[in-house]
């Protein structure tokens, strides 16, 4: 199959090396590209923790300070995985989805007279980490240190392989990103082309974003985890 991958690199790259591995190939269309934001290093006083929604955040913040022995509390194994190999010692994952989750895992395992959390983001976040935390008693401070860019327009690679219906199906691990493939489509005028497509969606809410598109199917991951995405390829599309 010929899967259309929309990761920022180098998850992108990553995850096409894993479809590769399937027996299918792949184009790579990152439609988010993600560049850190120059800055002093990040202030640690004080903060008995740090929370990370994406491994974008675990890059930002490893290039922003050299300390690895705090705690880290992420959403997800991915992003718990990469902090690990950029070296912090002390990570845990959070057991739900999104902030909802990661404030779970917070109120329920950190004391919140030990110190603030800080939060590493992008200059666009999803959800209210710092107010959900703030109502449950919790100092936290939010550091935006990376900025998502997204992409102004579909490549010509990506256009010439939708006008020829070449794409069997096309990976979606974000709302945003999901949201942006869709507006991207309809203003080159191929919506039509994802009705010949599965899209697959990391969760509800990115398959929600992609409703305005009427692709041949749409399948959710039983899991937000690239290893769900995977499985949800099935056999033939």
């Amino acid at each position: 199959m010929r899967v259309l991958v929309t990761r920022p690199r180098p998850d992108a790259e990553t995850f096409a090396a894993r479809l590769h591995a399937l027996g299918h190939t792949t184009i790579i269309e990152p439609l988010i590209d993600i560049a850190f934001l120059d800055g002093p290093p990040l202030d640690l006083t004080g903060v008995q923790a740090l929370a990370f929604t994406s491994t974008n955040g675990a890059r930002a913040a490893a290039d922003r300070t050299r300390e690895r022995n705090i705690r880290v509390i992420t959403v997800g194994a991915a992003t718990a995985i990469e902090a690990t190999t950029l070296g912090f010692a002390d990570v845990s994952v959070s057991a739900g989805e999104g902030v909802d989750g990661l404030h779970r895992a917070i109120v329920g395992g950190l004391n919140p007279m030990a110190g603030t959390i800080l939060h590493v983001t992008g200059t666009v976040t999803a959800g209210d980490l710092k107010g959900m935390l703030t109502a449950s008693g919790f100092t936290t401070r939010t550091e935006p240190i990376y900025e998502a860019r997204a992409a102004e327009t579909l490549s010509g690679a990506l256009t010439a392989e939708l006008s020829a219906n070449l794409v069997d199906a096309a990976t979606f691990f974000s709302p945003r990103t999901a949201t942006l493939f869709a507006a991207l489509v309809e203003a080159e005028n191929l919506a039509s082309a994802c009705r010949s497509m599965t899209a697959l969606a990391l969760s509800a809410a990115v398959a929600n974003a992609l409703q305005p598109l009427a692709f041949r199917d749409i399948r959710i991951a039983a899991d937000p985890t690239a290893e769900a995405m995977l499985a949800r390829l099935g056999g033939r599309i």
